[in-house]
């Protein structure tokens, strides 16, 4: 069915006139794949993991959680670190990036994350038998951060279109 070409164009998005009007594009990325997008995975899965072995040992008391949650807590808080420095970097190097409200709150909530991961990871070094209820409170809290996070670093992608590739069309 060909196209009738007197049909009205329907009008770009807010999000496509954004991309237009700001340079938003991955500064740090793979083949244009930004790597922050594939790095924050980690520490969002060690930290709601270690809220998991976290119940399981309030659960049944078992000592092989409590190794398990120093693991966790340890590789969220140094995967944490690793995409908190990416993210840094493209938040300082991209201008359209830094122009969004929702950049500001994003990174906020990810450093304060960072922090409450290593002070889970410190306290699970330092002295096991604390992590009823420190550590269990400091695994919700990292939880809640986790969503805090994600949320502003939904609104950059989905509302701003932050780090998307997008292809011209005709």
């Amino acid at each position: 069915m060909a196209k009738n070409s007197s049909s009205p164009k329907t009008p770009p998005s807010q999000v496509m006139l954004e991309l237009e009007r700001l340079d938003v594009g991955s500064a740090v990325a793979v083949v244009g794949h930004p790597l922050h997008v594939m790095l924050v995975h980690f520490p969002v899965a060690f930290v709601v993991a270690t809220l998991g072995v976290d119940v399981l040992y309030w659960w049944s008391g078992d000592e092989f959680w409590l190794r398990a949650g120093v693991w966790a807590a340890g590789t969220a808080f140094w995967t944490g670190v690793l995409a908190s420095l990416v993210g840094t970097g493209e938040l300082l190097l991209v201008r359209g990036i830094r122009a969004h409200e929702a950049s500001w709150s994003h990174a906020i909530a990810a450093m304060t994350l960072v922090a409450i991961a290593g002070a889970s990871w410190g306290l699970r070094l330092v002295d096991p038998a604390s992590v009823l209820p420190h550590g269990l409170v400091l695994s919700v809290l990292a939880s809640v951060m986790v969503g805090f996070a994600g949320w502003h670093g939904g609104k950059l992608v989905f509302d701003h279109g932050i780090g998307i590739l997008v292809s011209p069309k005709d």
